[in-house]
């Protein structure tokens, strides 16, 4: 699957859909040449791999008690350092991120994620690498 955004949920955004329509363009291309026999160097990509969810801050009764903080919102795959702001308290309170690491936040108050009690989800920076790659013909 390739899901690529963000963007407002309901919303068909051109800029959007030209990306997804690229990438998938991509994996087409990288097929047909693979079954073309074309042969691949080994080459290293960084990717961001999901550590977990993260809840809005609630109280006892389970309601919201902060919302993201200005700074945060809309830096979906940015840096978060520990003591950057992360919520906002409806008194003005600012709830810092608490980490031992850089993460990079995604989906970041997305709508769709309200019921599922999830206000960004965690991700870390790791480079994979892939080895050579050839059609091997029988």
């Amino acid at each position: 699957g390739v899901e690529v955004g963000p963007q407002p949920q309901g919303v068909a955004r051109a800029d959007v859909l030209d990306k997804m329509r690229k990438i998938v363009k991509h994996g087409l291309d990288f097929v047909q040449l693979f079954n073309e026999g074309k042969e691949f160097p080994p080459c290293t990509i960084e990717v961001f791999k999901i550590m977990e969810k993260v809840d809005y801050p609630r109280n006892k009764n389970g309601e919201i008690i902060a919302i993201i903080h200005p700074k945060l919102q809309d830096q979906d795959w940015q840096p978060l350092k520990n003591g950057d702001p992360l919520f906002l308290t409806l008194d003005g309170e600012v709830i810092p991120y608490q980490g031992n690491c850089t993460v990079y936040p995604t989906f970041i108050n997305e709508a769709a994620y309200y019921e599922k009690k999830q206000a960004f989800v965690k991700t870390e920076k790791i480079k994979l690498t892939a080895k050579h790659l050839r059609l091997s013909v029988s």
